[in-house]
C-alpha cells in the first residue's frame, strides 16, 4: 500500500520514521512519500520537503507567513491527487495538516491522525472538525482517550513512543571519551529546541547564567538540521555543544535547562531534574495566554496532573530565576527528591506499549478492513 506522511517538526519527524519502519514490518508493500525530515526520507520515505522549510513558531510568526503556508498547501493538494496514496497519515502540526484532511476527505483519500494536535490546550471546538475529517485517531497521552470521549470520539491510545525511545536506548559507555568532557565536573545539559528561531530565541538567555556554576560543565543539545557553524557563537570555555547525542547527554547529566516541547518529558524519562523554559513574542504570547485552557505548558505537568518541575514562562525566564532553580536542582535533595517522584508517576501512567508497533498493526487493519 501507499502511504503519504506529514510531519512538521522535529519530534514528528522522529515518531513518523519509527512508524514507518513498523509499517514495513506490517505491510512488506509499503511505499512511503513524506514531508518531514531526515529521519523519515532514512526510513524509507521519498521526501518532497523538509520540515525546516516549514518551520513557524507563534500566532504572529505564522500569520505573518500565510502566503508561504498557501503555497505549500497547495503543493500538497496537488501532490496528494498526483500519487493517489491508501493513506494520509498526518503527524500533530494541526495548522497545517487540518487543512490536508480537508482536502483529502473531500477526494476520497482516507485521514489518519498519528500523535494528535494539541487542541485540548486551545481550540477545543476543533475536535468536531477532526470527528469530521479524521477516519482514526491515535493518541499518545493518557489523558487525551478521556478528552475525545468527552465529544463521543473513539480513539486509540497506543502508548507513548517518547517512553519506547528513551527505554530502547543504550547506555553510552564512552561519553566522556568520545566527546572530550572532563570526568570530574558534573554537566548541566541545556536543551534549547531544534528550530533556529526557537533557539535565538532561548539559548542566549539559558547560557547567562555561567558565572554561579564554574564547577559544572554546560552542555548543548545541538541538532543536525541547523548548520554546526550556526552553533559557533554559543560555544565558550564553559560551554560545548553535541551534536545528535540528546539521549546520551541525559543520561549523563545532574541537571537540565530545557525548552519546553517534547524534551522535556525525554528528561523526565531519563530521571533528570530540569527547569522549563519558554518564551516567545510578546503579542503571540499574550494571544496564547487568552485562548491556551491548560494550567501548565510542559508535557511533565500536564500528564502528571500537578506541577512537577518549575516552568519560567515569557518574563519570568529571566537569568535571576534560571539560577535560583538550577541551585535548588542541584542542591535541594527534598526538591530534587519531589521532582523525581513525580517522574516515577508520569512513567507509571505512560505504561510500555511498543507504540509504532501497535499503532502500525491497527493501521494496517483497518485499512485491509476498509
Amino acid at each position: 500500500m501507499k502511504y503519504y506522511l506529514i510531519a512538521g517538526e522535529r519530534s514528528g519527524d522522529f515518531h513518523a520514521a519509527r512508524l514507518m519502519r513498523a509499517l514495513k514490518q506490517q505491510d512488506s508493500t509499503a511505499e512511503f512519500r513524506c514531508w518531514g525530515g531526515d529521519m523519515m526520507k532514512e526510513a524509507g520515505g521519498e521526501l518532497v520537503h523538509h520540515y525546516d522549510e516549514m518551520a513557524i513558531m507563534g500566532f504572529v510568526e505564522a500569520a505573518t507567513s500565510v502566503f508561504k503556508f498557501r503555497r505549500f498547501l497547495k503543493e500538497a493538494e496537488q501532490d496528494l491527487l498526483a500519487h493517489k496514496p491508501h493513506v494520509l497519515i498526518l503527524v500533530d502540526y494541526a495548522g497545517f495538516n487540518m487543512r490536508v484532511a480537508k482536502f483529502a476527505k473531500a477526494h476520497g483519500i482516507k485521514v489518519f491522525y498519528y500523535i494528535s494536535p494539541k487542541i485540548w490546550a486551545w481550540n477545543q471546538g476543533r475536535v468536531h472538525k477532526i470527528k469530521q475529517l479524521v477516519d482514526r485517531m491515535f493518541v499518545i497521552l493518557p489523558f487525551e482517550q478521556e478528552f475525545y470521549k468527552r465529544f463521543d470520539y473513539e480513539v486509540d491510545y497506543i502508548g507513548n513512543p517518547t517512553a519506547d525511545a528513551v527505554h530502547e536506548h543504550p547506555e553510552p559507555t564512552d561519553f566522556h571519551q568520545r566527546n572530550g568532557f572532563d570526568p570530574q565536573r558534573p554537566i548541566i545539559a541545556v536543551l534549547p529546541g531544534s528550530r533556529k528561531q526557537e533557539i535565538e530565541e532561548m539559548l542566549f538567555e539559558m547560557l547567562r547564567i555561567l558565572p554561579p556554576f564554574l564547577d559544572y560543565q554546560f552542555v548543548v543539545a545541538g541538532v543536525s538540521n541547523l548548520d554546526k557553524a550556526y552553533y559557533h557563537h554559543f560555544e565558550r570555555n564553559n560551554v560545548r555543544i553535541v551534536f545528535e547525542q540528546t539521549y546520551d547527554l541525559l543520561r549523563h547529566a545532574k541537571a537540565a535547562i530545557v525548552t519546553s516541547g517534547t524534551a522535556t518529558l525525554e528528561t523526565a524519562l531519563f530521571d533528570v531534574p530540569q527547569v522549563v523554559c519558554y518564551r516567545t513574542s510578546t503579542i503571540s504570547y499574550r494571544i496564547g495566554k487568552a485562548v491556551i485552557k491548560v494550567p501548565y505548558i510542559s508535557l511533565v505537568n500536564l500528564i502528571a496532573g500537578r506541577q512537577v518541575v518549575k516552568e519560567l514562562i515569557q518574563g519570568e525566564f529571566n537569568a535571576r530565576n534560571l539560577v535560583a532553580e538550577l541551585h535548588r536542582l542541584l542542591e535541594d535533595d527534598t526538591h530534587i527528591a519531589e521532582i523525581k517522584t513525580g517522574y516515577a508517576e508520569i512513567r507509571e501512567k505512560l505504561g510500555r506499549q511498543n507504540s509504532a508497533q501497535k499503532a502500525a498493526e491497527l493501521m494496517v487493519g483497518y485499512l485491509l478492513t476498509r
